[in-house]
């Protein structure tokens, strides 16, 4: 698939380009990002040309992993990394990593409801699930705030770039269920199934 633009009213959802780098450079260098997501570390400017500039493309181009980067519309600031990777048929994970000075600002959760909607609408998908390392309350945030259900803790599910097994959370967020109109569903009218 071809890389999609996505616009909320403050965001501009778009594919990485190299003009992207030094912003995606200058992120991963926070630490939160490098203890919490699976980066390189130390994260390198290299690092940041490679995914850039070979990995997203060539995950876009197999349909397997969907990444979009979210900008602000006013200042064309880089907000974060919003994703949708392919777990199974019909099952998506969720990923994202929001820039240490965008957070709080209810940016990760605009970007993230877009790329979910577009996947409902695009993807043969039924769940989307959300992984985070336990500890990791802003992405918790994020996904309480999307709908996500925290369905559980998995222990010591990975390790981390620390070296050490750690905890994960687990959450699930269904399809959404449009309501079936009466008369359609051959009931009398007015009469809600």
């Amino acid at each position: 698939m071809d890389p999609v633009t996505l616009e909320t009213d403050r965001l501009l959802l778009r594919a990485f380009t190299p003009v992207d780098v030094d912003a995606v450079y200058e992120a991963c260098q926070d630490e939160d990002i490098q203890f919490y997501t699976p980066v390189p570390v130390p994260y390198r400017r290299a690092d940041a040309e490679e995914l850039v500039g070979e990995k997203l493309p060539a995950q876009w181009a197999e349909d397997k992993d969907y990444t979009l980067g979210a900008f602000r519309k006013d200042t064309g600031a880089l907000v974060g990394s919003y994703c949708l990777t392919l777990i199974s048929r019909g099952v998506w994970e969720l990923g994202y990593w929001a820039v240490k000075e965008q957070r709080g600002r209810g940016y990760s959760v605009e970007a993230a409801r877009a790329l979910c909607d577009w996947g409902w609408a695009t993807l043969d998908v039924h769940r989307i699930e959300w992984w985070a390392m336990a500890g990791n309350a802003g992405s918790r945030a994020v996904a309480e705030k999307l709908g996500f259900t925290v369905e559980g803790t998995l222990r010591h599910r990975g390790i981390a770039n620390d070296g050490k097994p750690h905890d994960w959370w687990v959450g699930g967020l269904l399809r959404p269920v449009r309501p079936v109109r009466a008369e359609s569903a051959g009931a009398s009218p007015g009469v809600r199934q």
